[in-house]
């Protein structure tokens, strides 16, 4: 990955997230989509972020968001991953799974160009969750490939240290 790629959007620093999580007794999870895991391995690359990070799934496939994180069939197929209620489920979904405290979960279109129902490369919808519910916010990433699935996975990261820091 180019050095362009990564300094694109500044994230939170993910040892600070698993540090605040450690300090509440708190167990992370994500659930990732357009990011593939690249989410959960900035966590993961922390040390100790084994008494923090309880799991994270990768659920590409419309299946595998029904199948692992119950994301109902119905509502993919009608409304395609790529929305801020999908984003939710599937945070909650991670939360469930895992039986954490905290789940944050992404979804979106990296591109190079817009996905089969015309929704653009870039858009991104992150989703929060914890026992008190969910709840999920959009952004619209600039750049190629690799660029949106690294500022989404830095916006993610953003998206947790509001929670915890």
């Amino acid at each position: 990955m180019d050095a362009d790629v990564e300094q694109a959007v500044a994230s939170a620093d993910p040892a600070q997230i698993i540090a605040a999580a450690v300090q509440r007794g708190m167990q992370l999870a994500t659930a990732e989509s357009l990011t593939g895991g690249l989410l959960v391995s900035r966590l993961v690359d922390v040390p100790g972020a084994s008494r923090a990070v309880a799991g994270g799934a990768v659920c590409y496939s419309y299946a595998a968001k029904t199948r692992l994180l119950g994301v109902p069939a119905g509502l993919l197929e009608r409304d395609g991953a790529v929305n801020g209620r999908v984003a939710e489920l599937m945070a909650q979904g991670a939360l469930h799974l895992y039986g954490a405290d905290l789940a944050v979960s992404t979804t979106g279109v990296a591109g190079p160009g817009p996905d089969d129902r015309g929704v653009p490369a870039g858009r991104v919808h992150l989703g929060i969750a914890t026992a008190d519910g969910a709840r999920s916010c959009d952004v619209y990433l600039a750049g190629n490939r690799a660029a949106v699935r690294v500022q989404a996975v830095a916006a993610a990261l953003n998206l947790l240290a509001d929670h915890l820091l």
